[in-house]
């Protein structure tokens, strides 16, 4: 199946092509997405983005444009496209991380990533070795070059890491050997317009922690009257997934996602206990929905199994906003604790995840 298929391009879109080589993959892009849309060719060759746009004049395919560069620093702004295809290329860089983190970054909400790479398996693979140059040229000239492919974990690791969701690998064909080629498909968390979801930093570390306080200020969110400094915060909480909402145009953080394990015991691993907090000001846009939902997925990817979560019975906007989103009530803790010297009852949910069977 062509790469651009994979993506299912819609007319109007704009597509990137990464490692586009002679252009064959942009010109089919750029029929599919017809004159209302806009088909990218990125290589790091010069000569060979010379050669696409010779091929795209001769096609007379006016809504192409080639740029030259490399796959760990893409030369276009940010969410600059709804579609990223390639072929095979992702698999030859030193720095994937980088490559997804500015697919990523390139993407607009809700974007969509569709390539075709190559994937490799067994302990060297495992150790970030990818397979052994001997066997792996017996496996055949498509893949003379896997040395360094990420495994199937190591794929659906830095896709959730770089902030995707429905991510999926899958397997194509077996070049034996240990290798194997796939298709790579994720997206973008949808949200709003003028906003933006993506991984917590460090550096939200300011914004963050004053969205709790307003939100414990406001009475409803925890028994909890002050946020922790930022050391506490992060330690308490899993490394992935923790996104966090932002203005497009300032980068002003105006909500967060995060999770925290309820329990050390290695039979609770998948049970995690959320938190999820909105700006007071940017209440009733639709970014705790998207958040959550976002949350949601990548929860599923990471392997969670249920999420729980404790809420006030006075907080309905928070309980209607769970409910939708497949909470479900398991049971009410009375007068479980005091805020501010008044006894408070905590209604408990729950939810199952739909990825495990559980």
């Amino acid at each position: 199946m062509a790469h651009e298929e994979v993506a299912e391009l819609r007319a109007g879109e704009t597509v990137l092509d990464l490692g586009s080589g002679g252009g064959i993959d942009v010109l089919l892009s750029a029929r599919r997405v017809g004159p209302s849309g806009k088909a990218y060719g990125l290589d790091a060759s010069a000569d060979m983005v010379a050669l696409a746009r010779r091929n795209a004049a001769e096609a007379g395919a006016a809504n192409t444009e080639f740029v030259c560069g490399t796959i760990e620093a893409i030369p276009l702004p940010d969410r600059a496209v709804d579609v990223v295809i390639s072929n095979c290329v992702v698999n030859l860089s030193r720095d994937k991380a980088a490559v997804l983190a500015e697919t990523f970054r390139v993407l607009r909400p809700g974007g969509r990533l569709g390539i075709g790479d190559v994937i490799s398996s067994g302990a060297d693979a495992e150790a970030g070795g990818g397979v052994d140059p001997g066997p792996r040229a017996a496996a055949g000239h498509q893949v003379d070059r896997v040395v360094g492919s990420l495994t199937l974990a190591g794929y659906h690791d830095l896709l959730l890491e770089s902030g995707f969701i429905d991510a999926s690998v899958t397997l194509t064909a077996d070049h034996g050997d240990g290798v194997h080629s796939v298709i790579v498909q994720a997206i973008k968390p949808a949200i709003s317009p003028g906003l933006e979801i993506r991984p917590m930093r460090d550096t939200d570390a300011g914004p963050v922690l004053a969205i709790y306080q307003a939100g414990l200020d406001g009475g409803q969110a925890s028994f909890e009257t002050a946020a922790p400094a930022w050391e506490h915060f992060t330690a308490g909480k899993l490394a992935r997934p923790r996104y966090v909402a932002a203005d497009v145009d300032t980068g002003e953080v105006v909500g967060w996602v995060a999770a925290s394990p309820t329990s050390a015991r290695p039979v609770y691993a998948g049970v995690v206990e959320h938190s999820l907090y909105v700006h007071p000001g940017c209440q009733g846009r639709g970014v705790g929905r998207a958040l959550l939902s976002a949350f949601i997925s990548a929860s599923e990817q990471a392997g969670i199994w249920t999420i729980q979560a404790g809420i006030f019975p006075d907080n309905a906007p928070s309980l209607a906003l769970h409910r939708a989103l497949g909470f479900r009530v398991v049971g009410v803790r009375e007068r479980v604790g005091r805020r501010h010297g008044l006894w408070r009852d905590v209604v408990m949910l729950e939810r199952r995840s739909t990825v495990t069977g559980t």
